[in-house]
């Protein structure tokens, strides 16, 4: 009788989990070395990754972008199948939507040369955060940004004992910078029911990118986003596009060669027992050799025994996992991993559709005028911020339609707004939304601009191309349920103040440590994947890629050398 194949299960049918075994299975001879299993606590394949329709278009409930095609393998792999062209509208078929529209609660739209310099300088702090040198031929303005960003690093790393901390305290020691070489004049604007004043008003589009920032890195408050970590995180060359098929065709593309069977859904992990100090040859407790130490307990009481497993769940998972109550690892890991499980954030992001209902524009021209709409509010402690917007609305920076003249409009939500999403029924997302947009672009009659300060707003109200507030309603809605959701509990890494890139390489160490004792415990039991675990491409699905490879290959460099 031959010797048993070592067994493979890996947790999670994600981009991780379906990497590593797609590895596995199509390496030159790994298809008879291994007995290979998917196991998946939910009732899909694709993790964090979920195309779904609304509207008639493709939409993504997760992931949305290929970020830089310049060697990214997401974008290799959707060219591989075709993926990228499709006869039915998807999601940012046509890019990043430009000729946005910046409204300020109370009706007033902001002119580009308020939005503009704030913008650039918000471009060029994030800039100098990630350590990218300046361009040559850059501007003039450029260049003094540059050293104003400088600046404002020397400042904060004053102010806090010899570091800089967090992404915030950058950023708004840099806006704080920009006003004292400025000093423009704090400006009373007027026009809507706004009641703005000039630096509140620069202060407002501040915060509108900073809210953009939030969901773009998960961190609910950039204040808790590490800073030294920034110039650690790596994006490919290349435009930003999206994936015409949806992102789901790179998973089945993934899942399409492994044989019926392999992947099984439906099957929740309760329990890992694994043995970090069994020596070679002796007899576990529950009278199975160490030929296979690792064993799974699911939660429909089923036991599957493994020689290895690979984990690809979320780190939020994991932080759940790790909690005394819990026990997902028995025993416990240890301490080393536990930190860095514990250091490391893990935010929520949540995506809201909403489609226009056309019944109230019987010309049906209103889909050609909704515009790119950015969002500025005022600040939550103002005295003159309008109550009918609710809280959950003033820290989202955006509301678009999903590509140009659809009548699906797009929202972001992060942190503590991204969660009371989730609680909200579809009638009081509706009636939220509809009070900020009619807040935002409604206006009276007349342009209410003062004297001397036209040029803070654009005072066209009366345009043909305009889309009136008030003239909005939907017809549905649609919200991904991210943090809530006990598969993920959250959206994607962070490196969080406390932490470090140092803790993403942790992540990504198996279990139990390498030894050169004699009696040692079988190696590689557990490893761990996902992009959580990726050090410079963390919080992406090519960073989910690259660590499931990782991990694959890891067992197939052990098995050749020993």
């Amino acid at each position: 009788m031959g010797a048993k194949k070592p067994r493979v299960v890996i947790i999670g049918a994600g981009m991780a989990g379906l990497t590593a075994a797609h590895r596995l299975y199509t390496c030159a001879g790994s298809r008879d070395l291994f007995e290979l299993c998917v196991v998946e606590g939910g009732t899909r394949i694709g993790g964090r990754i979920n195309t779904s329709e609304f509207g008639g278009d493709r939409i993504e409930m997760g992931a949305t972008w290929i970020h830089g095609i310049g060697g990214s393998p997401i974008h290799q792999i959707a060219q591989q199948i075709h993926a990228l062209h499709s006869d039915q509208p998807w999601e940012c078929m046509d890019g990043f939507l430009d000729l946005s529209k910046t409204q300020a609660e109370g009706g007033l739209e902001v002119s580009p040369c308020v939005v503009e310099p704030i913008s650039t300088l918000f471009k060029l702090l994030m800039d100098f955060a990630q350590g990218k040198l300046l361009e040559d031929g850059a501007s003039s303005e450029e260049r003094e940004l540059h050293n104003l960003a400088a600046e404002a690093f020397r400042v904060c790393k004053s102010n806090n004992g010899g570091k800089v901390l967090s992404i915030g305290s950058f950023l708004r020691q840099g806006l704080e910078t920009y006003r004292e070489v400025v000093k423009d004049q704090d400006k009373e604007v007027q026009g809507g029911r706004g009641n703005w004043r000039r630096r509140s008003l620069e202060e407002a589009i501040f915060a509108m990118h900073e809210n953009t920032q939030r969901t773009y890195t998960s961190a609910g408050d950039l204040e808790t986003l590490d800073y030294s970590a920034e110039s650690e995180y790596r994006m490919f060359p290349g435009e930003e596009i999206t994936i015409a098929r949806g992102y789901s065709s790179i998973i089945e593309s993934l899942a399409s060669v492994l044989p019926d069977g392999l992947i099984q859904v439906g099957r929740k992990v309760r329990r890992i027992e694994w043995h970090p100090e069994v020596h070679q040859g002796m007899i576990l407790g529950n009278g199975h050799s160490n030929d296979r130490p690792v064993k799974l307990h699911f939660c429909d009481g089923s036991v599957m025994s493994a020689n290895h497993v690979i984990v690809t769940v979320s780190l939020g998972v994991l932080k759940a996992g790790v909690s005394e109550d819990s026990g997902l690892f028995s025993p416990p890991l240890p301490t080393f991993k536990t930190q860095a499980i514990s250091r490391l954030g893990f935010g929520v992001v949540n995506k809201l559709f909403l489609q226009l209902d056309p019944a109230h524009d019987p010309k049906g021209k209103s889909f050609d005028n909704f515009p790119v709409l950015q969002m500025a509010f005022h600040r939550s402690d103002s005295e003159v911020r309008h109550e009918e917007i609710p809280w959950w609305m003033r820290r989202t920076a955006s509301l678009c339609p999903i590509y140009h003249n659809s009548d699906v409009l797009l929202s972001w939500f992060a942190g503590e707004e991204a969660l009371q999403l989730e609680t909200l029924t579809d009638g009081e997302i509706i009636a939220g939304i509809s009070s900020t947009v009619n807040c935002l672009l409604s206006q009276p009659e007349e342009p209410q601009v003062k004297s001397g300060t036209p040029e803070l707003c654009n005072g066209n109200v009366k345009s043909a191309h305009r889309f009136v507030g008030s003239d909005v309603k939907f017809k549905k809605v649609l919200k991904s349920r991210w943090g809530t959701d006990p598969l993920f509990l959250g959206s994607y890494s962070y490196v969080a103040v406390g932490s470090s890139g140092d803790d993403l390489d942790t992540m990504a160490e198996p279990l139990p440590r390498e030894s050169h004792e004699i009696s040692t415990s079988p190696e590689l039991q557990i490893l761990f994947a996902g992009e959580g675990t990726h050090r410079t491409h963390y919080s992406t699905t090519h960073g989910a890629y690259f660590s499931g490879i990782r991990e694959a290959d890891r067992l197939l460099q052990h098995y050749d050398s020993v």
